[in-house]
């Protein structure tokens, strides 16, 4: 059918080229970029034996726009799947635009020097992609991206109005160290350290970091403390579905991590400003990500089970409806079969699918798009199909 071009090469990056190497029917070619060559030609050494996908690899830097625009015009994808940072997605969108190809991302663009993410930035680029005919599909991870899936399913299969939706995002696996981050320890430890916030009545109301904290009993995994955190799909479901009067998005934390995240904030290691040491300047919380344990190494060490999900509340025909659509992943399965724990699988698979979406001209439109704009059914099917196979409850407990 035709060739990606994936930026990055880390955990998720990892299950996502694991997984267009299984669809090769549809990922004929991929090119693997990275600013690290050798992690790419590692990758490719281990799956090109397993797979009819026609691997190659490039070294880029992701910050440099003209680098990208003269790969990109040498492989000619059909679509560029942004894996990088969130602080590279505006220099790769404009290189898509430049070289008016299709662009798929995970999640949205941050600044590297506030830990402030918002959609602001990427739907500026609206009219220029409709104006080169090209699609820009925004976070097509899970929190966002299935769970936008989640919520457009919702809204045309069950629903008339959805009032209200909780995310729930739970992390019930034990990967044995006393801290360690499950993902980019940067992008984790900011987003937890932020302000929470959610939206009611069509505004943003803030909360201090981890104050409001509620206990769920997630099936497969048990119960769990759960923090409202702020998460960047409220703020385009909220203008997407239909009715909503309050949505809101909570994370598990269990008490070690959060007394080690508390002690190291007090000492100063979490703080993005940089400081000089021994004359040089550094930024605490990268000195902190270097001597964490890497995310991608947790995977042989990971026990337990993912659940993430929405509970939707609404309407249809005329009566109140509940209804609960959540997704359960095993961290040793998903070791198993692609060799990370099931953080990175859970984003790696649907940002997987969101390019085969757009590769196959199952979605088509352009511009550029959150991934509620689309209609939900190929890609609940390919869920399914490609290892994240959900499950519904039509009486599910509520969160107060």
């Amino acid at each position: 059918m035709g060739k990606c071009m994936i930026i990055g090469c880390g955990g998720v990056a990892s299950v996502a080229i694991h997984k267009c190497c299984q669809n090769s029917d549809v990922f004929e070619g991929i090119m693997i970029a990275s600013r690290t060559k050798s992690k790419c030609d590692a990758l490719k050494e281990k799956l090109q034996p397993t797979t009819k996908t026609v691997i190659e690899t490039a070294q880029v830097n992701a910050d440099n726009v003209d680098e990208l625009i003269a790969l990109i015009n040498s492989y000619k994808p059909d679509v560029v799947l942004n894996l990088a940072l969130p602080y590279q997605d505006l220099t790769i969108m404009d290189a898509c635009l430049a070289t008016k190809t299709h662009y798929v991302d995970t999640a949205n663009y941050e600044p590297l020097d506030t830990a402030k993410f918002e959609y602001k930035w990427q739907w500026a680029y609206r009219e220029k992609f409709e104006q080169a005919g090209i699609t820009a599909l925004l976070g097509s991870g899970f929190d966002p991206g299935v769970t936008g899936v989640f919520s457009a399913y919702a809204m045309k299969h069950e629903f008339d109005e959805i009032n209200y939706i909780d995310i729930l995002d739970c992390n019930g696996g034990d990967h044995g160290y006393p801290f360690a981050t499950n993902f980019n320890p940067e992008i984790n430890i900011r987003e937890v350290s932020a302000k929470g916030s959610y939206i009611e009545d069509g505004k943003w109301v803030e909360t201090e970091p981890m104050e409001i904290k509620r206990v769920y009993n997630f099936k497969g995994v048990g119960e769990k403390d759960m923090y409202l955190l702020h998460h960047e799909e409220l703020e385009s479901l909220a203008l997407n579905i239909k009715g909503i009067k309050r949505i809101r998005f909570f994370m598990t934390f269990g008490q070690s991590y959060l007394t080690h995240l508390k002690c190291l904030e007090n000492v100063g290691m979490t703080s993005i400003e940089p400081i000089m040491y021994e004359g040089k300047e550094i930024v605490p919380l990268q000195f902190l990500k270097a001597v964490l344990p890497d995310p991608a190494s947790l995977g042989p060490r990971t026990v337990g089970k993912t659940n993430i999900g929405c509970i939707f509340r609404g309407k249809k025909d005329g009566k109140d409806k509940n209804y609960y659509l959540y997704n359960i992943c095993d961290h040793q399965e998903c070791y198993r079969e692609v060799g990370s724990q099931a953080i990175s699988y859970t984003t790696g698979v649907p940002a997987m699918i969101g390019a085969m979406m757009i590769m196959t001209g199952t979605w088509k439109k352009a511009g550029v798009y959150n991934i509620e704009e689309f209609d939900p059914d190929p890609f609940m099917d390919a869920l399914n199909k490609w290892g994240l196979p959900w499950e519904e409850d039509f009486d599910p407990v509520l969160v107060d």
